[in-house]
């Protein structure tokens, strides 16, 4: 079995909740060593406005937002990337070196702005722990790469699918962890 699992689905099918509700399930089966960060929509008047960052471990910051006045932008939204670095970069260094379950939500245009983010996809994926995470499933040369390699499984989440892949997931995973006191 391949130690990376990575996620991949059309944009709002749940891809980041699945990584939360796995992650949880981790917590209450006693595996505590996970670190990394997902992302959520940031909704106003129930319209999406932006994106934040969450860490594992409670930090939480602004990944993308409509408005933001940034050289960096995908469409209408403005890219935080020092926010990105700061937060989410600082999150995803700290589980690769604790060797922990690494979660990177998402391995997505966005956050492939930044090469320093790129060097620590790799850096995770060669690593010794798992890693639990989210890939564009469209074209682009990096996402590309990584989907190809021999240590990576990517599950396509679809509506129909992502209530049963938390159980699979989690067991997949739990297949590969040792169980902590802490």
């Amino acid at each position: 079995m391949q130690k990376n699992i990575l996620l991949t689905g059309r944009p709002r099918v749940g891809k980041s909740t699945l990584i939360c509700h796995v992650v949880d399930n981790l917590k209450r089966l006693g595996y505590n060593t996970i670190g990394g960060f997902y992302t959520l929509d940031v909704c106003r008047d129930n319209e999406r406005i932006g994106f934040s960052i969450n860490t594992i471990d409670g930090k939480t910051g602004r990944l993308a937002e409509v408005g933001f006045a940034s050289r960096y932008r995908l469409g209408k939204y403005g890219i935080d990337m020092a926010n990105f670095e700061t937060v989410a970069l600082t999150a995803l260094e700290d589980a690769i070196t604790r060797q922990q379950l690494v979660v990177i939500d998402e391995i997505g245009f966005m956050e492939l702005k930044s090469r320093h983010f790129q060097q620590l996809v790799v850096r995770a994926l060669d690593g010794p722990s798992p890693v639990l995470g989210t890939i564009i499933r469209k074209p682009f040369y990096f996402a590309d790469d990584i989907k190809k390699r021999d240590d990576v499984q990517v599950i396509t989440v679809r509506a129909d699918n992502r209530d049963t892949l938390v159980s699979e997931i989690t067991d997949m995973l739990m297949s590969l962890l040792v169980v902590s006191d802490s």
